[in-house]
């Protein structure tokens, strides 16, 4: 039993390192997570340990049925910072879901 949980252990490792690769906004600053939405044009980052989003810099980064909607994450020097926004779908009536 021993040896299978070691095995278990070892070889998962790689996987935990994969799932934690990628920006992750605590450990930015705020101009730097702004500046990368605003380079890429569309970029996913992580805002917490097993949270993410898709932050785009303007409404063409967005498929055509869906609108903007502003975006604040925390960063290590703003709790609230404006880094872009993200897409949502927008319904024929106007109502967002």
């Amino acid at each position: 039993m021993l040896k299978l949980a070691t095995f278990l252990a070892i070889g998962l490792l790689p996987f935990a390192a994969l799932a934690q690769t990628g920006p992750y906004s605590p450990r930015m600053t705020c101009a730097t997570a702004a500046g990368l939405v605003a380079r890429q044009g569309a970029v996913v980052i992580a805002t917490g340990p097993s949270t993410y989003d898709r932050y785009v810099d303007h409404q063409r980064q967005c498929l055509p049925p869906e609108t903007t909607r502003p975006a604040w994450v925390a960063t290590r020097d703003n709790p609230q910072c404006f880094i872009g926004y993200t897409c949502e779908i927008r319904e024929p009536g106007g109502f967002r879901f």
